[in-house]
């Protein structure tokens, strides 16, 4: 990519305090984020996604923390961000986001229409009747039917899919420049997953938005994403263009999520589930943390923390497979199914 971020991550670490233990997030984090890009960020769940996320906008838990490392936007910094004043002016207007679970993201006790006025009130600083035409504008924008009469309802008297649509809908009445979507189409069934990834593409269009999915579902990521970022452990270890990490995956955890997808498995046989489980944050890790669920580590796996090895100009992954010195491993042969699909 030749152009300059619009939102660029280095080196950031994010700690928690529990229970008297420190956790250790994000660890050492880099990641640039390209104007009028779709970028995905895959992994298990506990990888790190939402977290890393929630630091663009000020959105931690009181017991976490930015430990070190720079959110660069507009020139500003805003790891060093610390009052809720210089975070309003970021939250909302510059960086909105649409959460997994639009039940308790919504007032039960207000109108739709009254929550979507409220963020336009304190984002555009518009009020009154002016308000309250733009929510109904932004309801039908959405693919809200009839508006107006909507607007005077409540979030019990929605459907999923509808509330979806209108958290959407109060994440676009700030007029954000990058819009997050954490996990938007999870409680949703297929049908209605369909209709919210389109809605979502539309207005990026319409608005010239800059999006993040935050996701564990490859089948969401292969609609819609132009780059892909896989997380591990509160770690990038791959990062790349969506054909490239689909289709030519270089990170063996990378491998692992791609040959658990469905539609690999064969009919009467397991579908693949990746052994172990992820590592305890508390502890130090060493070397590359995916190596204990690895079958091919290699002895420098335990010992060293692999650098970020360049596959092409936009594809990235930190593997020491990648080092000139390495044995030739090759992916799964069930992932060439994929590459089978591609070229069909």
């Amino acid at each position: 990519m030749e152009q300059e971020p619009i939102l660029s991550v280095q080196h950031l670490n994010v700690k928690f305090s529990l229970r008297g233990k420190v956790l250790h997030a994000i660890r050492d984090v880099s990641l640039d984020l390209y104007k009028g890009e779709t970028l995905a960020i895959v992994g298990e769940s506990g990888s790190g996604k939402s977290v890393l996320t929630k630091t663009f906008m000020g959105l931690m838990d009181v017991n976490g923390w930015i430990d070190s490392g720079s959110i660069l936007y507009n020139g500003r910094d805003l790891a060093r961000y610390k009052t809720e004043k210089e975070w309003l002016t970021i939250r909302g207007r510059e960086i909105a986001m649409v959460l997994q679970d639009p039940m308790t993201s919504l007032n039960p006790l207000k109108t739709i229409g009254m929550q979507i006025e409220e963020a336009i009130a304190l984002h555009q600083h518009v009020t009154g009747p002016e308000a309250h035409r733009r929510a109904v504008e932004i309801l039908s924008d959405v693919g809200i039917p009839d508006p107006e009469r909507r607007s005077r309802q409540y979030p019990h008297e929605f459907s999923g899919g509808m509330r979806q649509r209108v958290v959407i809908a109060i994440a676009m009445a700030c007029k954000p420049k990058i819009l997050i979507c954490d996990e938007p189409t999870t409680a949703l069934d297929v049908t209605i997953q369909a209709q919210i990834l389109h809605l979502i593409r539309e207005l990026v269009r319409k608005y010239d938005l800059t999006t993040v999915y935050i996701t564990h579902d490859l089948g969401v990521v292969a609609n819609v994403a132009d780059r892909v970022a896989v997380m591990y452990a509160g770690d990038i270890v791959e990062i790349g263009m969506a054909r490239e990490v689909f289709y030519d995956a270089k990170h063996p955890y990378t491998w692992a999520l791609l040959s658990s997808l469905p539609q690999l498995g064969i009919k009467g046989e397991k579908l693949f589930s990746i052994q172990g489980t992820p590592p305890s944050l508390f502890q130090e890790i060493r070397g590359d943390a995916f190596a204990p669920r690895n079958p091919q580590a290699l002895r420098i796996d335990y010992e060293q923390r692999p650098p970020m090895f360049q596959v092409s100009p936009t594809h990235f992954a930190r593997t020491w497979l990648l080092h000139p010195d390495a044995p030739k491993v090759a992916p799964p042969p069930v992932l060439k199914r994929l590459k089978q699909e591609e070229l069909a």
